[in-house]
């Protein structure tokens, strides 16, 4: 296949042959439409002259035609008229008023019987005046023109004078054979200057290959390329890509750290499960300590389990395959159920749970979404928060939104860590995870936040290091916009983040 330098040069030398061939076209038109004008004007100037010269001849006393010994034979001009008129160039003839010639030029004299009949016929029916008339000879074309020297009341002389056009044709085909020679070297200046001018077109685009290649190795996407003059159209194609790379980059970033966490998560329970086995396998073990073992390795498999299970719903978000069944829900009745469960994980934490202020409302959700969205939140903070403190749950709604508060005075998030607290496996300097009793995983708050996003809400968190937190989630009202279709599966799908399929097993963070 031909490059693109090769086809824009082919374009560029096609269209260059084509405007040639036009402006030829057009030169020789013009050409010859100024030409025949130059004719026309030399012809109508002939006629004046023979006119001025009879005329001459008549008031000076010396009449151009005079009688021959012979009275049958056709008069002529005299001698001295005959010699003025013979100076002229062309086609020259002079008719009495009974139509005899009474004076025809040598070229005149020199046609053919069937041109010089055809001549006489196109003198005869030409009218007098600055219409000119085209005659088509044997091996000419000439351009005719008359006029009439009145000489009494009934008396008059014709004057015909005509001009070859075979000047115009030599003029015309000298025209073209120069541009016929020419041509080609115009062209091949043409090809010449196409390629020369593609080729510092396409120089910056070859750089820009360069530089894309050079950063597609995986090593080097923390490169950018240089972005040139600002509002051309490679400018911006650069910035365009260099956009691009740092996506890349940020996913391969967040691919590399989601590989090295999940293969710390799951490395440390396969550790123990396998000392837990080793020591229920060993001859000297009692069946107490083998049952000791085994315990402790079915919490492993159960935690393992969790995590895959994790794993596999946002791996299934990323994917975007995942149904939501949209219907009517109240958040009322679903918020006392979360604030139900909370109290009794709080009592065992020693923890106070509040819920000052609900307000009803109803969105378009799927019920058991929902409740995993919430709940996980609710988890999450009496998690973290220590013995004695308090979790407060709060339902608002607004004109077109309600939101679901959920405040604690656990531990708290430093500011520095709140753009990260909805990423995969985050966990401040894993402090969260060793205040409480079993550590999470870190991705309890990402498949919440997508939960959110999946019914086109939001998940905001606002803390303060050793203060407490509040996460507030943000949903859109039955009926307003963005908050989807009632009564029927679809599939939902957030334009930045993706989407989700839960497994419906809730998983804290």
């Amino acid at each position: 296949m031909r490059s693109i330098r090769a086809r824009l040069t082919l374009a560029w030398t096609a269209a260059s042959i084509g405007s040639l061939f036009v402006f030829s076209l057009a030169l020789l038109a013009v050409r010859r439409e100024i030409l025949f004008q130059l004719l026309e004007q030399r012809v109508q100037v002939e006629a004046e002259h023979i006119v001025e010269a009879i005329n001459l001849a008549r008031t000076t006393g010396t009449e151009p035609v005079f009688g021959q010994s012979d009275p049958l034979a056709a008069r002529s001009v005299g001698q001295r008229m005959g010699a003025f008129l013979s100076m002229l160039d062309g086609y020259v003839l002079v008719q009495d008023s009974t139509g005899y010639d009474i004076y025809a030029s040598p070229q005149v004299q020199a046609l053919t019987t069937s041109d010089r009949d055809l001549f006489s016929e196109a003198a005869r029916r030409s009218r007098a005046g600055d219409v000119m008339q085209q005659v088509t000879l044997f091996n000419d074309h000439v351009l005719l023109a008359a006029r009439d020297v009145p000489l009494s009341d009934n008396a008059r002389y014709r004057v015909y004078a005509a001009l070859s056009t075979g000047e115009i044709d030599d003029a015309l085909e000298s025209i073209a054979s120069t541009m016929v020679v020419v041509s080609p070297f115009l062209v091949a200046v043409s090809v010449l200057f196409a390629w020369i001018i593609s080729g510092r077109v396409f120089r910056p685009i070859d750089r820009i290959i360069d530089q894309v290649e050079a950063i597609t190795d995986g090593r080097s996407l923390h490169r950018r390329l240089a972005i040139g003059a600002a509002g051309e159209e490679l400018a911006r194609l650069s910035a365009t890509l260099n956009a691009f790379i740092e996506r890349i980059e940020t996913s391969f970033g967040a691919l590399r750290r989601f590989t090295a966490d999940a293969s710390h998560e799951l490395k440390t329970p396969l550790t123990v499960m396998r000392a837990d086995v080793e020591r229920a396998m060993h001859p000297a073990s009692s069946e107490t300590d083998q049952a000791v073992a085994l315990e402790e390795a079915l919490q492993q498999v159960t935690r393992m389990a969790d995590l895959v299970d994790s794993l596999l719903t946002l791996a299934r978000a990323d994917e975007g395959r995942f149904d939501l069944y949209r219907e009517p829900v109240e958040l009322a009745p679903l918020c006392r159920e979360v604030v139900e469960t909370a109290r009794l994980l709080g009592e065992d934490a020693g923890l106070v749970i509040l819920a000052p202020h609900f307000e009803n409302a109803e969105v378009l959700g799927d019920l058991t979404r929902l409740r995993q969205l919430f709940l996980n939140l609710v988890t999450n903070a009496i998690k973290y928060t220590p013995r004695g403190g308090t979790v407060e749950i709060t339902l608002h709604r607004d004109e077109q939104v309600v939101r679901l508060a959920v405040r604690d005075t656990g531990i708290g998030i430093a500011a520095a860590d709140l753009p990260y607290v909805f990423e995969r496996f985050w966990r401040a300097d894993r402090v969260r995870s060793r205040a409480s009793e079993r550590g999470g995983f870190g991705l309890g708050l990402a498949i919440s936040h997508w939960i959110a996003l999946a019914h086109g809400g939001t998940l905001d968190v606002q803390s303060r290091l050793a203060r407490g937190s509040t996460f507030t989630v943000t949903l859109p009202l039955a009926g307003a916009p963005g908050s989807g279709m009632t009564g029927e599966y679809q599939s939902v799908v957030n334009s930045t983040e993706g989407a989700i399929d839960m497994s419906g097993m809730l998983t804290s963070d």
